[in-house]
């Protein structure tokens, strides 16, 4: 018998739900790409870099123009950060 043996197969619904309420990613990101991750969000000029925060299951948490506020939105939060390249 492997070591593999002893792990523990996550299923696809225990992987969806992996990290939820406990982790978040921090992703650098293009204005452009925005509209489609956090709807409802005013006009931003196009090539404009800013910071997403997004929790384990990809829903968007917040938006800023900088690394540590975003990170500083995690931690308020009571969120592991995790950073997404």
């Amino acid at each position: 018998m492997t070591s593999l043996d002893h792990r523990h197969v996550l299923t696809q619904a225990e992987l969806a739900h992996l990290g939820e309420g406990t982790v978040a990613y921090l992703r650098e990101i293009d204005s452009d790409e925005l509209k489609g991750k956090f709807p409802g969000l005013p006009e931003i000029a196009s090539g404009t870099t800013l910071w997403a925060l997004f929790a384990a299951n990809g829903q968007p948490i917040l938006l800023s123009d900088e690394r540590d506020r975003a990170l500083a939105g995690a931690m308020e939060n009571d969120l592991t950060p995790v950073a997404i390249h």
